[in-house]
């Protein structure tokens, strides 16, 4: 007899506005991983690797004292109390994040100075995430249709983009 199958976990990452929002007890935003849990069977939410170094810059050099507090405790709540799971890659992958990273801004699906929400889009898709997870306008408005084709030219899966409030308010929390 064949020893079952696992099954591969349903991955959706999460950009930096949304662990700063969950820091600051955002109810929309904590509506939408909730969601997200309840509906997605085991589902793992992820902290692409440029998401982990801006939550690292902004402890240190956030804007205001409130920005740094939170970017503390979204890092000291992540692992244990939200249960998310930072990822990274291998070297091999950091080259194809960035290659992809890059057509994402030369396409004109982000602008030239968004390379760590170019950095963002890609990580999350070479991971194999079903979703990202933004409240970021730059990511949120890339079009589906433009997004996948370039994807499927890197040999990575599509991937779906949305805002918590989105998720939250189609979903009824």
């Amino acid at each position: 007899m064949a020893a079952p199958r696992l099954q591969k976990p349903l991955l959706v990452a999460v950009d930096t506005n949304v662990l700063l929002d969950l820091a600051d007890g955002n109810e929309a935003v904590w509506g939408a991983v909730e969601t997200v849990r309840r509906r997605l069977k085991g589902v793992q939410i992820v902290v692409p690797p440029t998401v982990v170094q801006e939550l690292a810059h902004l402890i240190e050099h956030g804007a205001t004292d409130r920005e740094r507090t939170l970017a503390l405790l979204a890092a000291q709540q992540l692992l244990g109390k939200w249960k998310f799971v930072p990822i990274n890659f291998i070297p091999a992958g950091h080259g194809i994040t960035e290659q992809i990273a890059d057509g994402l801004r030369a396409d004109g699906l982000l602008p030239e100075e968004e390379i760590n929400d170019s950095f963002i889009v890609a990580e999350s898709a070479l991971a194999g995430c079903t979703l990202l997870l933004s409240s970021d306008r730059h990511i949120r408005e890339i079009s589906a249709h433009r997004l996948n084709p370039l994807l499927a030219a890197a040999h990575v899966s599509p991937l779906l983009l949305a805002s918590p409030s989105d998720i939250a308010r189609k979903f009824g929390w």
